[in-house]
């Protein structure tokens, strides 16, 4: 695409079609310019229409969009896949886009700054070393609306060094970032600060001030996150000395109105907050003189703030501060004092805790925030949590003292809840999370609170103000308090007797009818977590025979949860239900048919519209789990379940839910796996030449579950595949051994066909799959890749025997088995992790020791017994976890496993299984193996195994043929 008014004009035009409400005319739009993303000067095409001050703002805005997602999907070159950027491309933008985000409006600015810390992410430093410099220089400005755009950029860069792993490359990283900008930022901080003086009278210049001060804070922590930095510390007095007068500044003109705004004083506030949080928790000998000026300043904002919702950031982060401070022994005799703790209590913690107007608004019009915030962890920055971890860091050397003071408190709430409950309600909530934060020290998301307080009598808590509003019989009375009551139920479930849990279940199943939706999503929550209970044997706590009872009323409240007007799509209810079918197992089945025809209805409306991940996600697993159980005792209920399933499964596929595709692509697999081998329905049959199409697999969240339904059939019905069909099921496994990411599912794929298809099919095939295997080998030797080639090689020789393995391997090039044998096989075997892959590789490497006379006596005699110690290596030593040079770190993002299009579904169980017998002690077959092979060269092991195994190895492989009762000689 060349660089003229003409190509800008059509841009223009289409990027203005992606604004279209209309999707007849936004989709094409959309589908033209990723067509076209590839052309050379694209991204440069983009640049200069976001610059062109002629063309309307949100058409260029709109490219600014566009081109941060085009470098989002493409600035990165991947191993396996083509680079859609060209390299001259690559450094134009690079040379352009930091002036030109810079002079741009703030949306534009915004977008174009992301772009460069995507790019960052890739080329900085290494292939970028000129932008550090760029943006030092800008710093040199006047204009506040330039030096906030660098800062946001620089924010973006370097956010990162909160979460990396520390490493020798991180280290020159950061010190080639603090070499060439910690001093620009400190000067500049500096001189920011003195201008917010000069500038008092004018509030417009103060809120942009005060603005690039905040950012300025928060990358001032990225760069002090992993270590504290010489240049910090040899100026830790000046920024501490501004920390301090930024914290006590007050501002009148830039305060926001209403509760909702946050103001830009307050920002900054809680990004100071979190810098000496930080400072507190990692450096305590250089920050130690600076922290108890600190702890005054900060226990008077607290005393000073009020309940807002705007406060809430600052508030938080105020209480992790003092929260970081408690927790430190050296400073513990700040607050020793038994006044100061019930100053803390009665002044900060306790006003932080109570239920206050936002939170029950929250509650009642947002209930999935409030259980967000609540419950799911999210709730990190709220008031109420952070104040919890206050109480517990103060707890941690002052526990006698914080229980006798917040039980003081706790009976007099009680007390006052009891004299009036309707008035007085929000006395017993704040009660019950004074409880909570006070008894809990450690949990964990399966068990609940795993460490308590042993102060705090929880059962007796429990007996005498928990189950009594649980047995309340009207479900909707003090719908907080009901709440609160079932959320101690929940968190606190390890710890209380075994019986006063399963005596909640019918209460719980009781609550599911309640209006409020917190209420009956907490008691959902807890069904499914009393469920996953196990008792002191390790048995589950409840079993079939105690939730039989319940089931159907269970099972009746959690689908009329279902049935909520705009709450059809209910994650909670859904886990419940799958939980429940998991522990009723058979005792399930007389519920089933009302059941799946509701599953099912349920189905084909949230096919048309998903939207909520876990609900779906829960729902299949439902389904897996009703298939297997009910075909376990019934395998003739397959067509039933297929007969139900397949018209659903077939609108899915032809819509192409993408959501759904992989999840149906794994049921599909299970039935057909449920099949005895040999017959393949129709309709399954006319589906396997569709699964062939490559476009399919450019999907990364369909291989898995594709490459397991490619196996389904090739196990269950290999002779009804064509020989037409060979070639194609081949060039998805070249494809996907190709690939770092899936190079293990072209195995799978490759060793389902070798297994099941004919050899008299695969002959021709044969030379050709080892040369693409080598082919990857010599361009990328991973790991992963080196274990299921080991493993691959082994599986061929059971199945095509150890001879005909040394034949194909020697025919790509002379005298490469041996190669193979030292580079691979002998120094790689013990790396081999995984059950059917141990079990593979020690029948394939007994295979290749007793069964190949080239090994045995012919030109690789002298790899023998290296091999044979090898896989004794196997057999009696840990998995060697080493990994070679060519293992690259892979981002989570990039991994099959954790993309959102594809979850793996726990209750569809695990893909075919290899076929190959299965060997009891494979050490006694070796043992077995190795006998037999002396009746054919006798006299010959002895002199090998005693002159080249090591005295250690000696003495395993005798111990194997004492247990096998053979002998070598």
């Amino acid at each position: 695409m060349e660089l003229n008014d003409g190509n800008l004009q059509t841009l223009s035009g289409y990027l203005l079609q992606t604004l279209s409400p209309d999707a007849a005319i936004r989709k094409p739009a959309e589908k033209f310019l990723e067509s076209v993303e590839a052309n050379k000067n694209y991204p440069l095409l983009l640049l200069h229409l976001v610059n062109n001050q002629e063309i309307d703002l949100s058409i260029r805005t709109s490219g600014a969009i566009a081109f941060k997602n085009f470098i989002k999907r493409n600035w990165e070159i991947r191993d396996d896949e083509a680079n859609k950027i060209h390299e001259e491309d690559r450094q134009q933008v690079k040379a352009y886009i930091v002036d030109l985000m810079l002079g741009s409006p703030r949306n534009i600015q915004k977008q174009l700054s992301d772009a460069i810390s995507i790019i960052g992410k890739f080329d900085f430093p290494s292939k970028w070393q000129d932008l550090l410099t760029k943006l030092s220089e800008k710093c040199q400005s006047t204009d506040f609306n330039i030096i906030n755009g660098v800062m946001h950029t620089a924010h973006s860069l370097f956010k990162r060094y909160r979460y990396e792993f520390k490493s020798q490359e991180l280290w020159i990283e950061i010190k080639f970032v603090l070499d060439g900008f910690a001093k620009t930022l400190t000067e500049l901080f500096s001189k920011t600060v003195e201008l917010t003086a000069m500038h008092k009278s004018s509030p417009d210049a103060l809120r942009t001030l005060y603005s690039t001060l905040t950012i300025m804070c928060k990358v001032f922590h990225s760069l002090n996150y992993q270590d504290l930095p010489e240049h910090f510390e040899d100026n830790i007095s000046l920024w501490m000395g501004h920390f301090h007068t930024l914290l006590n500044v007050q501002e009148p003109s830039l305060e926001t109105e209403g509760d909702e705004e946050v103001g830009i004083m307050h920002e900054l506030k809680s990004e100071i907050c979190d810098n000496i949080a930080l400072y507190a928790r990692k450096y305590d000998e250089e920050f130690c003189s600076y922290l108890p000026g600190f702890v005054t300043d900060i226990w008077s904002l607290l005393i000073a703030t009020g309940p807002q919702p705007k406060f809430d950031l600052l508030v938080s982060n105020a209480l992790q501060f003092l929260a970081s401070v408690a927790d430190r022994h050296n400073y513990s005799k700040l607050f020793e004092d038994a006044n100061a703790l019930s100053s803390i209590c009665e002044k900060v913690v306790i006003p932080n805790m109570e239920f206050r107007v936002s939170d029950e608004e929250l509650f009642e019009d947002n209930p999935e925030e409030y259980i967000r915030r609540d419950i799911e962890g999210s709730d990190v920055d709220t008031r109420r949590r952070a104040a919890c971890d206050l109480v517990r860091a103060l707890s941690r050397y002052f526990e006698a003292k914080m229980t006798e003071i917040f039980s003081n408190y706790v009976m007099a709430m009680l007390a006052k809840y009891a004299e009036q409950p309707n008035a007085n309600w929000k006395c017993k909530d704040s009660a019950i999370y004074m409880v909570t934060s006070l008894a809990a020290k450690g949990q964990t998301q399966r068990s609940g609170i795993t460490q308590i307080n042993e102060l705090v009598d929880l059962t007796d808590f429990c007996a005498k103000h928990i189950i009594p509003e649980l047995d309340n019989p009207d479900v909707n009375q003090l719908p907080v308090i009901k709440a609160d009551c079932i959320k101690y139920l929940m968190i606190f479930r390890s710890q209380m007797p075994g019986q006063v849990m399963l005596g909640v279940i019918p209460k719980l199943v009781n609550l599911l009818r309640a209006s409020p939706p917190v209420v009956h999503n907490y008691a959902a929550i807890t069904i499914e977590k009393i469920l996953l209970l196990r008792g002191p044997d390790n048995v589950a706590l409840v079993s079939s025979e105690l939730l039989a009872p319940v089931a159907s009323q269970l099972f009746a409240n959690l689908f009329a949860v279902t049935s909520i007007a705009g709450a059809e799509e209910n994650e909670y209810a859904m886990k419940a239900v799958m939980r429940s079918f998991s522990t009723l197992q058979d005792k399930v089945i007389p519920f089933l048919p009302e059941i799946l025809t509701k599953l099912t209805e349920r189905l084909a409306i949230t096919a048309k519209n998903p939207s909520k991940p876990h609900f779906n996600h829960y729902l299949f697993e439902t389904l897996s789990l009703a298939i297997r159980i009910v075909c376990k005792s019934n395998p003739e209920a397959v067509p039933s379940f297929e007969q139900v399933l397949f018209p659903i499964f077939q609108d899915i596929l032809q819509q192409d839910v993408q959501e759904f595709v992989p999840y149906v692509f794994q049921l599909l697999s299970l039935l057909l796996e449920l099949r005895p081998p040999g017959n393949i329905p129709e309709p399954y049959m006319a589906l396997f030449p569709c699964l062939l199409m490559p476009v399919l697999y450019e999907r990364p969240g369909n291989i898995g579950p594709l490459v397991r339904l490619l196996q389904a059939f090739i196990s269950r019905g290999a002779t009804q595949i064509s020989a037409e069909q060979l070639p194609p099921l081949l060039g998805i496994f070249q494809k996907l051994i190709a690939s770092k990411a899936n190079d293990h599912e072209g195995f799978y794929l490759v060793q389902t066909i070798l297994e099941h298809f004919p050899i008299s099919a695969m002959e021709q095939y044969i030379r050709q799959i080892f040369l693409i295997l080598f082919q990857r080998l010599s361009s990328s030797k991973t790991t992963k890749f080196i274990k299921n080639f080991i493993v691959f090689l082994c599986l061929f020789s059971v199945k095509y025997g150890a001879s005909r393995l040394v034949e194909i391997v020697d025919g790509l090039q002379a005298q490469m088995f041996g190669m193979v044998l030292e580079r691979i096989i002998i120094p790689d075997l013990q790396k081999v992790s995984g059950q059917m892959e141990k079990k593979i590789a020690s029948a394939g490497m007994v295979a290749i020791l007793c069964d190949c006379p080239p090994l045995v006596d012919g030109k690789y005699s002298q790899f023998w017994a290296p091999v044979l110690e090898a896989l004794l290596k196997l057999f009696e030593l840990p998995e060697d976890e080493s990994l070679l040079p060519d293992d690259h770190f892979i981002e989570v993002d990039d991994t099959p496993g954790y993309q959102a299009a594809y979850s793996k579904l726990a209750f569809a169980g695990d893909r075919v299984q290899s076929s190959i017998p299965d060997i009891n002690n494979p050490q006694i077959h070796l043992a077995n193996c190795l006998q037999k092979l002396t009746l054919v060269y006798p006299g010959r092991l002895g002199p090998i195994i005693s002159q080249g195994l090591q005295a250690d190895a000696q003495l395993v492989l005798n111990r194997y043929l004492q247990l096998a009762n053979v002998s070598l000689s």
